[in-house]
């Protein structure tokens, strides 16, 4: 029998510690000597990353316990190590050098004459020599941005330029017979999801020369050849990043599968892979609708693998024809896998119990909300769950999430700080606004000029949707965002007086101090999302929260890094004080050491904890965690 408890105040098996130590992340699967390797970052580790290989019979991890492996390219990094047949070649995060890992573990790179002076990332294997090639940011003293170009890199440190001039490069990728380079470049106010250019150069007298342009735009990622050295790319041309085959004699592209469904990725991070081939078969990842699928492209026919798996991160192949790939779904946590054509899956990481039960796991309806302008906005809306508890004297409080990017997209596998919401009896959707990420070109660009205005309207929206249709209290409604997200989550609150409390973390408040104090992979990016910088001044202060904070009516918890590059920490402190000088109630809580993101347990857990005890305290409901309660000033 149901015991019959507020929302909010059930008791869950789910901590916020539990989650926080388990919230492993994978990434970039790799196959090399038919050993398969990934990437693991680990926050009870203080976040650091880690390599680890599974031999065919157990995992394990690779290098010093010290060892951090990260790159700061762009800041998101990716792309931050290369198996080869000397070793794996790294990038450190304590120095940014590249490290060569075997038997020895020894720097390769030389010492820049800054602290992370050079930085390395998207490395590949040159097949014809001991050289690698990488993407290579160079800081300078006394200047603004670093300056970004290709270089080869040998395994005695030696450093040659390949190719610059552009603002920004990434994917260089090698022919199999060594003979042709392929690479993609792009320049400001360009992001890579917008228009980028191939270049394809030849091997001369040992060096490459002859660099031309292929394609020029539009949205391009992830060049690769075949192994008969066919170069094929992703490309937006048909509306929906689709796998093309580029023709090098007409410089022109044709798609290998015509589809509305979406094979790219935002390029945030670098590494990351979507398609790779099995002889003459191509094994490849699609999101369709917001969620994900896998399957193979035979003659031009793609055919999905029924593996009930809805997320897929990162693709290679064995030799025995499986594709090795990072995978979950709404009731499995990622994990790295082998599955074969028929869907059956081996798992190769280790296995990590699900932090709930089975049965308490809230799965998402898709739901679609119209909207007066005629589009329709796409969320994910996960019901309360738990079997011991029901409610039957209220409707359950939301939380609306706007995630980040802005150009991402809500997670379509189970998500622990999600369930860490349902379990306790709070309500929760995940809304792909106009902008994001899994819904063709034409969605995507629905939010050019319009940011600030379209997501928000989005997330009001599909809050009013689920409060009109009696599913929640229209009373406790919550929007919560991180970084982009936190700036679609402050605009909701200064547009709308909807909302009864705001979640915050290391969100962006003022557009103009973005534009003038951020990194240079993104020093641009709000020329398409707002306007140009400064001629548009006047749309940057009208969208800007923190010009508005006459409008805000509503609590709000804060949580911001202190070493954050990308949104620093003068944008929560002066929404903070904004708010203590508007009497707001709010809760600021800085987590000294973090960036961007939170990687720590501790602030994992902290972070969590804290919004819990603000809303509890908000929303008027007695959370039943022992936790410590957030004072609200």
């Amino acid at each position: 029998m149901k015991q019959d408890r507020p929302y909010g105040s059930w008791v869950s098996e789910l901590s916020s510690q539990e989650l926080a130590t388990g919230a492993k992340r994978l990434s970039e699967p790799r196959v090399f000597n038919d050993e398969v390797l990934w990437l693991e970052s680990r926050p009870e580790e203080s976040g650091r990353t880690v390599i680890v290989k599974f031999d065919g019979a157990d995992t394990a991890t690779l290098g010093p316990d010290e060892l951090n492996v990260r790159t700061l390219v762009h800041e998101y990094g990716g792309g931050s190590w290369l198996p080869t047949k000397h070793g794996i070649l790294l990038s450190s995060f304590n120095d940014q050098r590249l490290w060569l890992l075997n038997d020895d573990f020894h720097p390769v790179t030389p010492e820049p004459s800054s602290p992370k002076g050079l930085r390395y990332s998207d490395g590949v294997i040159d097949p014809d020599s001991d050289d690698t090639i990488w993407v290579v940011e160079r800081h300078h003293e006394n200047h603004v941005h670093p300056e970004n170009l290709l270089a080869s890199v040998s395994i005695a440190g030696e450093i040659i330029e390949v190719a610059s001039g552009a603002d920004f490069y990434s994917s260089p990728t090698i022919s199999p017979d060594g003979k042709l380079l392929a690479y993609l470049s792009w320049d400001h106010p360009s992001m890579p999801w917008d228009h980028v250019r191939l270049h394809v150069a030849q091997r001369g007298n040992g060096r490459w020369t002859e660099h031309r342009v292929v394609l020029d735009g539009p949205a391009l990622q992830q060049p690769q050849f075949s192994p008969d050295g066919r170069l094929h790319i992703i490309s937006d041309a048909t509306g929906w990043w689709n796998i093309h085959e580029v023709d090098l004699s007409t410089n022109s592209s044709e798609p290998v599968v015509q589809a509305a469904v979406e094979f790219g990725i935002p390029g945030w991070v670098f590494g990351q892979k979507s398609y790779t081939w099995a002889k003459d078969e191509i094994w490849c990842s699609w999101v369709d609708q917001g969620t994900g699928h896998l399957g193979q492209i035979t003659n031009s026919l793609l055919t999905e693998t029924d593996c009930a798996l809805t997320e897929f991160n990162g693709l290679d192949t064995m030799d025995d024809g499986r594709v090795v790939t990072i995978a979950a779904s709404w009731e499995a946590t990622p994990a790295v896998v082998a599955i074969d054509t028929d869907g059956r899956c081996e798992q190769l990481s280790n296995s990590h119990s699900l932090p709930l039960a089975r049965d308490e796991i809230s799965i998402p309806e898709a739901i679609e909300v119209p909207s007066s302008s005629g589009h329709i906005t796409h969320a994910f809306h996960f019901t309360p769950k738990n079997s011991a508890y029901k409610c039957s004297s209220e409707l359950p409080p939301l939380i609306v999430l706007s995630h980040g990017g802005p150009t991402g997209a809500a997670r379509s596998s189970f998500d622990p700080a999600i369930q860490y919401w349902t379990n306790r009896g709070i309500a929760v959707v995940d809304v792909n606004y106009r902008g994001s990420t899994g819904f063709g070109t034409t969605y995507r660009n629905l939010l050019r000029g319009q940011w600030g205005v379209a997501d928000t309207e989005d997330c009001i929206a599909t809050a009013q949707h689920l409060a009109n249709n009696g599913l929640v209290d229209a009373e406790r409604l919550t929007i919560k965002g991180g970084s982009a997200g936190g700036f679609t989550t402050l605009c909701a609150l200064t547009m709308s007086n909807l909302f009864a409390a705001g979640i915050s973390r290391y969100g962006v408040a003022d557009l103009a101090t973005l534009a003038r104090d951020t990194h240079k992979f993104e020093a641009r990016y709000l020329d398409s999302l707002v306007g140009e910088w400064p001629k548009e001044k006047a749309i940057y202060q009208e969208r800007s929260p923190i010009h508005h904070t006459h409008r805000l009516s509503t609590p709000m918890i804060v949580l911001q890094g202190s070493e954050d590059p990308v949104v620093p920490p003068s944008q929560a402190e002066q929404l903070v004080e904004a708010l203590t000088r508007a009497k707001i109630p709010h809760s600021y809580v800085l987590f000294e050491g973090e960036s961007h993101g939170f990687r720590k347990a501790d602030t994992i857990s902290r972070a969590l904890d804290s919004e819990l005890s603000f809303l509890g305290q908000v929303l008027g409901f007695e959370p039943a965690d022992s936790i410590e309660s957030v004072q609200i000033l």
